[in-house]
């Protein structure tokens, strides 16, 4: 039975959301956290909303009316499971490929109003407003920060990925550059609060279990599942904003009319529409916006929507093993750009560039690209995030490599200010 039959109401503030955070975190195995911010976005951002519990379940068991809220977590090396790929680049953190648990616990916010689901609703409520909040202890942390990958690594890579795109090998390769840590002393929680105040994002969200973490501020939705419909919109194409409107407005005049960004984004759209039609009626994909130019915090993006009509009782699974892993973190042809991401990165990617998210009861979902994202290891004491932008032919190596910069600044942020 679903927990909505049982249901309490309370008006909520950021305290009581840190407080709820901290009182999952407690109380239960696996907590996931969705935050859209507010933020403007073609088709909306995540529900806002909190799943917990401690029952993990199989992702195939997850079927189109299941009848329970569920939420999850997917590595980027779930590719080997669906083609004939490796991963043999350094692990960074031990990420399973899949995690996927039955929510026991939901939070649903509304306005001023967060709806809580649990046959003990109303005492929950409670135990949550009284929470005692721990004391910061993440400023004594020692946080040290290193590349992974150097700068002249970056450009040696480049030019040799450049060079594939000659031969014809690829069209175009997403090429990511890693950053690894280690700490005394971190605080998951607040580490995702501080990043989500600097960089407020619509698929921002926070994924704890056990020891693990991560802390996501993705501007990106991979896949939003409503009825019968099935919605991507991948990113390619970004540019910094400006310090004054008017500058702002030049920005972005010149990223939508970029002919370079409209081809790496087309690129992709292609991709995404070959990805569909794996699972899609025939006949049913559609390009609902190509090239749409959305602004956030700190940066602007190049965002296309595609869609297609499912048949009848399709699953999460099926519909996962035909469109992971997201095309604008891979490249095109898909198969060939994933076999040199782990030739010349030098990182196993893990849960960066891999998926989050949650399904309904009628099995309905949302599911995000995990970028823009930390990903914490408490029991070792390491945690490490990833950046990337796409390669084609007419990228320019000092442009890109600034764009990395660009994505990573809001974490860097972070870490120094604690």
């Amino acid at each position: 039975m679903d927990i909505a039959v049982f249901r309490a109401t309370v008006v909520w503030d950021n305290e009581w959301i840190k407080r709820l955070l901290y009182w999952s975190r407690k109380t239960y195995t696996y907590v996931s956290y969705f935050n859209p911010n507010q933020v403007h976005y073609p088709r909306g951002g995540f529900k806002h909303l909190l799943l917990a519990g401690n029952q993990t379940i199989d992702m195939e068991s997850i079927h189109t009316h299941s009848g329970y809220y569920a939420a999850g977590i997917v590595s980027y090396d779930q590719k080997n499971r669906y083609e004939h790929l490796a991963s043999e680049n350094r692990s960074l953190a031990s990420c399973p490929d899949a995690v996927f648990f039955r929510a026991a616990f939901r939070v649903e916010f509304e306005f001023g109003n967060a709806h809580v689901f649990h046959p003990n609703a109303a005492k929950i409520i409670d135990e949550i407003g009284s929470f005692p909040l721990p004391s910061s202890n993440t400023r004594n942390s020692n946080v040290i920060i290193k590349p992974i990958t150097s700068k002249e690594s970056y450009f040696q890579n480049f030019a040799r990925i450049q060079e594939h795109i000659r031969e014809g090998d690829i069209y175009e390769m997403n090429y990511c550059i890693g950053y690894e840590g280690r700490f005394e002393v971190i605080d998951p929680i607040e580490i995702y609060l501080k990043l989500n105040g600097l960089s407020p994002m619509p698929f921002s969200g926070l994924f704890v279990t056990g020891d693990r973490a991560v802390i996501s501020a993705s501007p990106e939705r991979f896949l939003k599942k409503e009825g019968n419909t099935l919605l991507a919109q991948p990113i390619k194409g970004s540019t910094r904003r400006g310090k004054t409107e008017e500058e702002d407005e030049e920005l972005v005049s010149k990223l939508r009319n970029s002919e370079k960004e409209q081809a790496e984004n087309l690129m992709i759209v292609d991709l995404m529409r070959n990805d569909l039609a794996r699972v899609g009626k025939i006949g049913s994909i559609t390009v609902d916006e190509l090239f749409g130019v959305y602004r956030f915090r700190r940066i602007s993006q190049m965002i296309s929507s595609v869609s297609c009509t499912l048949p009848d009782d399709v699953s999460f699974a099926q519909i996962l093993s035909k469109t992971f892993p997201m095309g604008s973190m891979t490249g095109a042809p898909k198969i060939k750009a994933m076999e040199l991401i782990d030739r010349y990165e030098d990182f196993k990617r893990g849960w960066f560039s891999g998926s989050m998210g949650y399904i309904d009861t009628k099995g309905d979902f949302d599911w995000n690209v995990i970028i823009r994202s930390v990903v914490i290891d408490q029991h070792h004491g390491t945690f490490y995030f990833g950046v990337g932008s796409a390669i084609t032919i007419d990228a320019d190596a000092n442009s890109e490599y600034e764009e990395c910069l660009l994505k990573s600044q809001a974490i860097f942020e972070v870490f120094d200010n604690l």
